[in-house]
């Protein structure tokens, strides 16, 4: 509702933008007798964890930087009359990816690995492992043996007067 009173109150200039906040579900917000600013209203939804699953549609920089600092919270924009959702921020990518591996494992489990780990000394210890570093090759060894030397039998002389190649004519 603050935004919409915050919308009525520009005046003309935003009408349109008005009429598509209207079209809109608008959610009683717990400030509705004394209005703030529509960004603080927003914000104030948002507050403890976004728990009704809001989106956020803003044109206003400010608030979407706020917006994105905060995990779990879509933003919309409008680029040359469309609608865009913005990719998710660092944090909601981290919040992401927290939850993922906190759901793999439970946490009575975490700690029985970790005791186990350290009583078979399996538990990684920073710079003890180092990568091999893979040396420049020599030569190819097959390629340093010696040429072998044809065999020709006793009593033939080499087959160089035995094969004679017969001369081919093209017909032009």
């Amino acid at each position: 509702r603050c935004v919409i009173k915050e919308l009525e109150s520009l005046g003309k200039a935003l009408y349109g933008a008005k009429l598509i906040a209207q079209r809109f579900q608008v959610r009683s917000c717990s400030h509705h007798k004394d209005p703030v600013s529509g960004s603080a209203c927003l914000l104030s939804m948002i507050e403890d964890g976004n728990p009704h699953h809001y989106f956020i549609a803003t044109q206003d920089q400010d608030l979407s930087n706020k917006v994105k600092r905060k995990p779990g919270i879509p933003l919309l924009f409008i680029i040359q009359n469309t609608m865009v959702l913005d990719k998710p921020s660092p944090k909601s990518l981290a919040f992401v990816q927290k939850l993922q591996s906190n759901q793999l494992v439970p946490e009575y489990q975490k700690q029985s690995i970790v005791e186990l780990k350290e009583k078979e000394g399996l538990v990684k210890q920073e710079g003890e492992k180092r990568r091999k570093r893979k040396r420049a090759g020599g030569p190819n060894p097959l390629s340093c043996l010696k040429k072998k030397k044809k065999k020709t039998q006793e009593g033939q002389e080499p087959s160089a007067e035995k094969k004679k190649r017969r001369k081919r004519k093209r017909n032009r």
